[in-house]
């Protein structure tokens, strides 16, 4: 079975949905959380997040997927060129989805945490001119000596009229995190920082392990997959365009070599 691609992930999605899952975004998470009679106190849910690193026209791809089947997801986008095209970005505000910054300025200013924070600040200006922005997510940049998380041991996104950000506001003793890094779903033996360490290992010792999008499927399918999760995708690697799929593989190989060597040498 070929994965990562768009009819594959149309397949989870709908598979996901007969099992009775919920689909949320972040921002709507962080507005329920706090109600317990709310959505995420009583029906299994699916935080539904993707980081738009590169190839925003793949996101586009995917968010007209989500609108065909009735759902939302949040839709975080970078500064860079690969990620910040005004008329995506619109495109996939204007089909109800969450839109947020995916922040990297600690990395961007070089660890000057003062220019950092000036530039997020600036930027998130920017994006809240397509969406009224009330949620970020840091873009991990496995290359960098800076992690953008760190902005917040000095400010707080708070006093920004934020009101989440994944990787601080979400209760992962209760919320199983799936992630598609490294171009599989147990991507976290590769990745630098989207990963959540602190409960990895209790996740690996309940068999909450899954490689390919079929063992997740298999897994809702069985009625063993966890009711509470978050599924963070990266689209530029969903793909039904052949070239582009062996291009991406390719590439991604690569990075996941890359990425064990700073991960042995850090």
């Amino acid at each position: 079975m070929i994965d990562f691609t768009l009819r594959q992930y149309k397949k989870l999605i709908v598979a996901l949905q007969k099992k009775g899952y919920k689909f949320i975004t972040f921002e709507q998470y962080c507005d329920l959380a706090s109600s317990p009679n709310s959505l995420i106190a009583s029906s299994p849910y699916i935080i539904l997040r993707h980081d738009v690193d590169l190839k925003a026209a793949n996101s586009l791809e995917v968010a007209r997927i989500e609108n065909e089947l009735g759902i939302k997801a949040s839709y975080y986008f970078r500064v860079v060129s690969e990620s910040n095209q005004p008329e995506i970005i619109r495109a996939i505000a204007g089909l109800e989805h969450e839109v947020g910054y995916h922040y990297e300025d600690m990395s961007i200013a070089q660890g000057n945490v003062d220019l950092a924070y000036e530039h997020f600040q600036k930027q998130l200006r920017y994006f809240r001119a397509y969406y009224p922005v009330r949620t970020i997510c840091m873009h991990g940049a496995p290359t960098s000596k800076w992690d953008s998380k760190d902005l917040w041991k000095k400010y707080d996104y708070r006093d920004d009229n934020i009101i989440g950000e994944p990787y601080f506001d979400i209760d992962f003793s209760q919320v199983f995190y799936l992630t598609d890094t490294g171009r599989c779903w147990d991507g976290y033996k590769v990745s630098v920082r989207d990963k959540i360490p602190n409960y990895q290992d209790d996740w690996i010792q309940k068999g909450w392990v899954y490689h390919s999008t079929n063992d997740i499927i298999e897994a809702a399918e069985q009625g063993i997959l966890p009711s509470c999760i978050m599924i963070t995708t990266h689209p530029q690697r969903w793909t039904d365009k052949r070239v582009e799929w062996v291009k991406e593989i390719f590439t991604q190989t690569i990075k996941n070599v890359v990425k064990r060597l700073l991960i042995k040498f850090k």
